[in-house]
């Protein structure tokens, strides 16, 4: 039986058409029978004879103008059997027109016109369902071979587990079957959802597990918590079955879920929070149909920005990036994910004033997110020159370019390691803070300033290093026994910079509330542990001592800032600082002037007059003798 099944998918028109003939001849015989009471008396079998061809003819017409010629039984669903309903509806119409004046209801009782097109429908409709029934296995008789197929369990049988359960079935060549939902909702507990029961909560896990003999745990809750997901990892774990999970909400940008999505539960997701709540009109007001433009557009903010500002439909995205495999990705990337949008990208360094003025000139951007910046630590500690040329005239050049062609909204991306430095990159991003809270007070436009700590996953962060090393055996290699950091998301702090964006008036500096502080030894034994090993067993840990620059804590409030809530509730603001504006230039100049000098202790001298908290922990004797080594053709003075 299943082979003459398979067959006819095979000859798929041949054996569509067939069963079509054969249905709508047996809804007419049906008619007949159910109206004589299932013996059709021997005088309607000449009218039976003369009307069939007729009726096959008007109806397989009228089907086809329809539509019911086209697209797969196998997928019907509701609006298909509208469809069906419509087209029954209209054939039946044009028969009883063709009986009424063309046969003139001899012999035909009235009665069979109605019961034809009711059998009719039903008919049509029930032969698709029993399709799509055979290919999603809801059948006795359809059930394929299980053997290679994966046991999966189901957590969560909200919407997202449902969309996986469903794709499973649609889809035989994925070989994966679940064998139930595991929901914490007890109003969802004993029903079934796409043929598939419900078997109790998540505390049950491990036992149920190795009742319905599971291969793997798949957790479909885009919005679980950390809580949750290291809850549901640990009992996995107890099971001893494989878990994956779905990205967060944040990384749904269209908000469809699919099997393909489906990955292995990583650090972010342990790290990770409830997704933030955005004021989606607030952000709309001042992105869509906007010009906006991202600095270091290829970074792993800069990128995340342009993904989620993308979302919001702007006139035109431009895409200014130092770098130029990371933007050819990114532009790639957007271009496929949103064909419709006007994408510029720029090959440009931020310190060269004419391009950036090129670019203002010419693209006339309303919105700035600046993102470009140097941001590792150590390094920059050997290159305090180029840490402050970067991070320091970089911003001022897109800061005034901003000002001075009358861009409505500059949102400059900072650091937590800004608040009390203890190192260049740190004291760099602060100078730049200060100078885009000053610009602020003289200036149309609404500079604001972005506060927070890492993110998950960014390029060249702990997470990414710790993966590399595990995957070559160990160690891993932790600066600190007690060093602890603040994490976020990415696509979480990406949005978390639109909203500030959207509140600001000019000179403020947003917090991002980063949550509890991690410890990274912690944070090192966890995703060893995901991987499968023991720490300190199978892959060691070793302590090196912290890095030139680095400090055992981040902070992300200076004393005196002063700090108040905002309608947000993961978003504060800071009270900006004053300084005289003629001092504060001079002081940049003389900053910028030494840099491209490679006078590497004027440097350093300057930045902690311009942020007295500044207390390096490391001599800069090596960084001074680096620089001189390496000093390339110097750039031009002029601003």
């Amino acid at each position: 039986m299943l082979k003459a099944i398979s067959a006819l998918f095979v000859h798929r028109k041949p054996a569509v058409l067939a069963i079509k003939v054969a249905l709508i001849c047996l809804a007419f015989l049906c008619a007949y029978a159910l109206r004589f009471d299932l013996t059709i008396p021997s005088v309607y079998w000449p009218t039976i004879l003369k009307l069939i061809i007729p009726l096959l003819v008007i109806k397989l017409l009228v089907f086809r103008y329809m539509g019911l010629s086209t697209g797969w039984w196998r997928y019907v669903s509701i609006s298909d059997a509208l469809i069906i309903f419509k087209a029954n509806l209209a054939a039946s119409a044009v028969f009883i027109l063709y009986v009424t004046f063309v046969h003139r209801l001899d012999n035909v009782p009235r009665s069979i016109l109605l019961l034809d097109g009711i059998l009719c429908f039903l008919f049509a409709c029930g032969i698709r369902l029993l399709t799509r029934a055979y290919r999603e296995d809801y059948l006795f008789f359809s059930r394929r071979s299980l053997k290679g197929k994966t046991r999966v369990m189901i957590i969560g049988a909200g919407s997202a587990g449902q969309s996986i359960v469903r794709e499973m079935r649609q889809n035989p060549d994925l070989k994966m079957m679940a064998v139930g939902y595991l929901d914490d909702d007890p109003s969802k507990h004993k029903k079934s959802f796409q043929g598939v029961p419900v078997l109790g909560g998540t505390d049950k896990l491990t036992e149920l597990c190795s009742a319905t003999r599971t291969d793997e745990v798949i957790i479909a809750i885009p919005s679980a918590s950390s809580s949750v997901m290291k809850e549901i990892v640990a009992l996995s774990q107890a099971a001893e079955v494989k878990f994956k999970t779905l990205p967060g909400v944040g990384c749904l940008i269209d908000g469809k879920v699919s099997v393909q999505q489906i990955r292995d539960v990583d650090m972010e997701d342990l790290l990770g929070r409830e997704a933030a709540r955005l004021d989606m009109e607030q952000i709309k007001e001042y992105l869509t149909g906007k010009r906006i433009l991202v600095t270091g557009a290829g970074g792993s903010i800069g990128s995340e920005l342009c993904r989620q500002v993308a979302r919001f439909k702007p006139a035109q995205l431009i895409l200014f990036e130092h770098a130029e495999t990371p933007l050819f990705h990114i532009e790639n990337e957007l271009r496929i994910a949103f064909p419709n949008l006007s994408i510029k990208p720029v090959i440009g360094d931020i310190r060269d004033r004419s391009r950036v003025n090129n670019i203002f000139n010419s693209c006339q951007p309303e919105v700035v997110f600046h993102a470009a910046a140097y941001k590792h630590v150590p390094m920059m500690e050997e290159n305090p020159c180029s840490a402050a040329n970067n991070n320091v005239r970089g911003t001022r050049v897109v800061a005034e370019a901003a000002d001075h062609y009358g861009t409505s909204h500059f949102v400059m991306v900072s650091t937590d390691k800004a608040v009390n430095p203890t190192n260049i990159m740190g004291t760099s991003k602060r100078v730049a803070e200060i100078f885009v809270q000053n610009l602020a007070r003289r200036s149309q436009t609404h500079f604001v300033t972005v506060r927070f700590g890492n993110v998950l996953g960014s390029n060249g962060s702990v997470i990414p290093t710790f993966r590399e090393q595990i995957k070559n055996g160990g160690p891993v290699t932790v600066t600190h026994r007690d060093v602890t950091r603040f994490f976020m998301s990415i696509p979480e702090a990406a949005q978390l910079v639109l909203q500030a964006g959207s509140m600001g008036q000019g000179g403020e500096i947003f917090l991002l509330d980063m949550g509890d502080s991690v410890k990274i030894v912690e944070l090192a034994e966890t995703m060893i542990r995901l991987s499968g090993f023991e720490p300190y067993e199978e892959i060691d840990i070793e302590f090196t001592g912290l890095r030139p620059g680095e400090k055992l804590y981040e902070e992300l409030l200076l004393e005196g800032e002063g700090i108040k809530p905002t309608n947000h509730e993961m978003i504060r603001v800071a009270s900006s600082t004053e300084r005289p504006w003629e001092e504060l230039l001079q002081d940049l100049d003389g900053l910028y002037d030494a840099s491209q000098n490679y006078r590497v202790d004027e440097v350093v001298a300057l930045m902690r007059k311009m942020v007295p908290e500044y207390q390096p922990v490391m001599k800069l004797a090596a960084a001074k003798k680096n620089q001189e080594l390496s000093s390339p053709a110097r750039e031009s003075k002029s601003y």
